[in-house]
């Protein structure tokens, strides 16, 4: 059986690694090797490998290595630590193929433990670019150091093949997350209030702000901003999922804490709402607000609006359902009232389509895992791309 080594360090990885978790799982061809690190084993984040668990998955190795800072030396020093554990992890299993999703410091520390190891890496996502946060340089850098591609529109799969890889290891596959839009039994209205204790209302915000690394303004400026834009709808109800373990990142969840103390009734917050409940809060709410990769991929999948603010995600391909704006609180007012709309919701999101393939990606990558030739796949050579 070939073994099939997968990492996931946060909960929105994992979320969208879950369909290809479940395909590996079947496959009596495969076996499956389950590493989790990172977010995943912090208690101030949820414990979601308890999720992991619950969804039958065996955890076959844990890399502790999140530290409690999230300053830029804490966050340096916890990819120390992560190299270590993933060093010892990698020897233990001993995988065929270890398979990483993204650009986060994590992902980044086990590719290059796997590249030591010179055991092949596939990698989803490369090619994507994101010109506000450090995950752009990783993510370029985890593409030269992987074998085996796979991209989410044909625009990225060129621009891996850019950077050098062969196009014969180098797959249009669609994103991933568009799996789980498909094939999840999402909850009813009722249950997912329920799941979520809180009561919606006539109008419903979703709300997922991340730091900008290579932003001069500070965190709390910026998420500033974003709060007195949505004091301006007080007549919207709000959930906010917090940020993930980022560079300032407390900081953004602590003010969160705050406001959602502030407006009791009106507001809720979340460290995950974990893959199902977040996905379900699509169908309901009215508007996704913030700077997730989520709002550009999978939210056009549900006919919403999504307003992407600041640089975050600047770089991504980007459908007629998204509307960009700058950090300031006025420009965001201006764009949340825009995607309250009707016209520019009948114009612009009513009929729109996904640019991020159909749903089928984990299929798709399964069979790659599962056929491809890896004798001799360590050995790279530069593909040249004419000029």
């Amino acid at each position: 059986m070939r073994k099939i080594c997968v990492v996931t360090g946060s909960r929105a990885e994992y979320g969208l690694l879950y369909p290809l978790l479940k395909e590996i799982q079947a496959d009596l061809e495969l076996k499956l090797q389950l590493v989790v690190t990172g977010m995943h084993l912090a208690p101030e984040f949820g414990n979601t490998y308890k999720e992991i668990l619950d969804d039958g998955f065996h955890i076959d190795e844990k890399v502790e290595m999140l530290l409690s800072s999230d300053t830029r030396v804490g966050v340096t020093k916890s990819m120390g630590l992560g190299l270590i554990g993933f060093a010892d992890v990698l020897n233990r299993l001993n995988p065929d193929i270890v398979v990483l999703l993204g650009d986060r410091f994590e992902t980044m520390v086990a590719a290059q433990a796997a590249m030591i190891a010179n055991i092949p890496i596939a990698h989803l996502h490369g090619g994507e670019s994101t010109e506000g946060v450090l995950d752009e340089a990783i993510r370029h850098s985890i593409t030269k150091m992987s074998h085996l591609h796979f991209a989410s529109t044909e625009k990225y799969r060129n621009r891996v093949i850019q950077l050098g890889e062969h196009p014969d290891r180098v797959y249009n596959v669609g994103a991933i997350g568009l799996d789980n839009v498909r094939q999840l039994n999402l909850l009813s209205r009722k249950e997912f209030e329920a799941s979520i204790d809180f009561k919606l209302g006539a109008v419903n915000f979703l709300v997922t702000y991340h730091p900008l690394t290579l932003k001069q303004a500070s965190s709390e400026e910026l998420t500033t901003a974003l709060l007195e834009a949505l004091d301006y709808f007080k007549h919207a109800n709000i959930i906010f999922t917090k940020p993930n373990a980022d560079t300032n990142g407390r900081i953004i969840g602590h003010m969160i804490d705050d406001y959602t103390q502030k407006n009791p009734g009106r507001t809720v917050s979340f460290q995950s709402l974990g893959k199902l409940r977040y996905l379900s809060a699509l169908q309901y709410v009215d508007v996704v607000i913030g700077n997730s990769s989520s709002g550009v991929i999978e939210v056009p999948m549900f006919k919403k609006p999504t307003i992407d603010i600041g640089n975050r995600q600047k770089g991504r391909l980007k459908g007629s359902t998204i509307i960009e704006t700058s950090e300031q609180s006025e420009e965001i007012i201006k764009s949340i009232s825009q995607a309250l709309d009707p016209i520019f919701l009948k114009s612009n999101v009513e009929e729109a389509v996904s640019i991020y393939g159909d749903g089928m990606t984990a299929k798709k990558v399964k069979h790659v895992l599962r056929h491809v030739d890896i004798d001799g796949i360590i050995n790279k050579k530069f593909f040249e791309v004419e000029l």
